[in-house]
């Protein structure tokens, strides 16, 4: 299971109602977080979770609202005995980025951390998962993210059972797809195992539509995805950013399982049912995301 929480689902300007944006996945023993913004550490708090879980740091791109917390988060996980080595991952520049930002304030570098640059590509490949990511159309350096855990072969127990073999140690390479023999008696893997899928969750921060948007979006669980205006394609694209009609034919289109939208602009804080049912016109399964939601997916 892959939970998603939303720490922050506003774009530049926050409102009341939402924070500059943050995305904490939790994966096993992995809690990874999607951009950074301006009190990021507070949020944590309000959500019940524990910023010292954190293992990896994903960030967009270099923009005051997606970056802002970076400090703020460092200190409190200074302070509270963060004893990991956080792993951040970035856009061309990140490394100089998170140097400059942290000259300006004493002391909020004591935690340990590795800044890796990346471009177009896999990231990470794990044992039970892997992340790509995929370069954006914005006026500055900008990635999208794909976390996708790793299809499974599972033992289906009910066949297993009336083959009577117990707990047999050579089990465990039946869950590698390969054939065994236990007691004189000839095991298929083939027989006896289903194929588990892997989750799929792709988040799009800042951008104006390309095509790559699309390989982020294809088959994903749980597609996150700004939109920052409704509907005014032409403002958007002058602007380097989505609308919340993009957003949902891209998801159709995609054949995404369910759309969350956020970065929503301040200018719609009270238009919020009118962006929704705009999106779910087109993609049914569409939810507006507010700070604190939750999905498990």
């Amino acid at each position: 299971m892959v939970e998603v929480v939303f720490l922050g689902t506003g774009s530049a300007v926050p409102t009341v109602k939402r924070n500059h944006p943050g995305i904490l996945l939790k994966y096993k023993t992995e809690s990874i977080l999607f951009d950074c913004g301006e009190g990021i550490q507070r949020q944590f708090r309000i959500a019940k979770e524990n910023p010292c879980k954190l293992t990896r740091l994903f960030i967009t791109h270099w923009h005051g609202d997606h970056v802002l917390g970076i400090p703020g988060l460092f200190q409190t996980l200074a302070l509270n005995g963060y004893d990991k080595t956080l792993e951040v991952y970035g856009p061309k520049g990140t490394k100089i980025y998170v140097s400059k930002i942290l000259s300006l304030f004493a002391n909020v570098n004591k935690i340990k951390f590795n800044i890796k640059e990346v471009s177009s590509g896999k990231i990470i490949d794990s044992e039970d998962f892997f992340v790509e990511s995929f370069m954006m159309e914005h006026n500055t350096h900008c990635l999208a993210y794909r976390f996708v855990e790793k299809d499974k072969l599972r033992i289906d127990k009910k066949k297993l059972e009336k083959l009577k073999v117990g707990h047999d140690p050579k089990l465990a390479l039946i869950k590698k797809g390969k054939d065994i023999t236990i007691n004189g008696k000839k095991i298929r893997a083939k027989d006896i195992t289903y194929l588990e899928k892997g989750k799929k969750i792709g988040i799009v921060l800042d951008t104006r539509e390309n095509k790559n948007i699309y390989k982020v979006a294809k088959d994903c669980d749980l597609f996150i995805c700004e939109s920052t205006f409704i509907n005014e394609s032409d403002i958007a694209k002058k602007y380097f950013h989505l609308t919340a009609e993009q957003s949902a034919k891209i998801s159709k289109k995609s054949k995404v399982g369910k759309l969350a939208l956020m970065h929503l602009s301040q200018r719609y804080e009270k238009k919020e049912n009118e962006v929704l049912n705009i999106a779910r016109g087109i993609f049914k399964n569409t939810e507006l995301a507010r700070d604190f939601m939750r999905f498990e997916i």
